[in-house]
């Protein structure tokens, strides 16, 4: 299901309607009432006038869902739209359940439904949180960190990352964590951002040989790198994909009760 094409389809059935009844029903209607009232010396009583012009009822949810719509789509479309995390693969960043904000106009405008920039604002920085539509199934979206921009080489070897010939500086924040006790916390140094990611030393991993990340593409990986569907299985992410930066955690809820005390942003 496309939440964003039955948005569009539905603003524009209700908007389609609402603007016949204003320029072609509601004066009918309101030419009906003047003809009947003018063949009647008494008038017509209050019922039955509103009667006469009453709006008929798809009218009268066009005219009341349109507006609510039209805001909706043009905030979610080009100012912020909200999603859930639904897997692990971006802990300890985001864990599952975590509701997130997502900044659509910080890589540029782009049309409902077709995703096509059509505002040149900025383009992804090495390091952004980015969410995307998954190149081998578009309908589904994805978020995972961007660490290679076009024309970087990139390397993964060992557990570490190479890009464009250099190690990423890394250093060991925790070892054996108690959900996870063979995980190591680390921090990843990516140019002047550092976040933290989780290695496991006992699971080999992929190994990607050095590649360069073509024009218009993005090279992305999970914070969770042993546990990540990212770039290193299926490639590049095409700059058309994009859907935005994520920029914070407004709510944390995972059946229980919503919890609001891991507000904060993402870095």
């Amino acid at each position: 299901m496309d939440f964003s094409l039955m948005l569009v389809v539905a603003v524009a059935v209700t908007g389609v309607i609402w603007l016949l009844d204003l320029l072609w029903w509601r004066p009918a209607r309101q030419q009906r009432l003047a003809t009947v009232e003018a063949g009647t010396t008494e008038g017509l009583g209050e019922r039955a006038r509103e009667r006469a012009i009453k709006e008929p009822w798809p009218v009268d949810y066009a005219r009341s869902f349109f507006p609510v719509l039209l805001v909706v789509l043009v905030l979610r479309s080009f100012l912020v739209e909200p999603f859930q995390i639904p897997s692990g693969s971006m802990r300890p960043t985001l864990e599952i359940g975590d509701f997130i904000l997502v900044n659509k106009f910080a890589y540029g405008l782009r049309l409902p439904v077709i995703n096509t920039r059509f505002v040149e604002v900025d383009d992804p920085e090495r390091g952004d949180v980015m969410v995307f539509r998954f190149p081998d199934e578009p309908s589904v979206n994805f978020i995972k960190r961007v660490v290679g921009l076009p024309g970087d080489r990139i390397r993964y070897e060992d557990k570490q990352l190479f890009i464009n010939g250099e190690a990423v500086p890394k250093r060991l924040l925790e070892a054996g964590p108690v959900k996870a006790p063979t995980e190591l916390l680390l921090a990843e140094q990516l140019g002047e951002r550092e976040h933290r990611l989780y290695n496991n030393p006992r699971d080999p991993g992929p190994q990607v040989r050095e590649l360069v990340v073509p024009e218009g593409h993005y090279f992305t990986m999970g914070d969770n790198r042993d546990h990540s569907n990212d770039s290193r299985y299926w490639g590049f992410v095409p700059e058309e994909n994009i859907v935005g930066k994520a920029f914070a955690v407004w709510m944390h809820w995972d059946g229980g009760l919503p919890s609001f005390t891991s507000v904060r942003r993402i870095q």
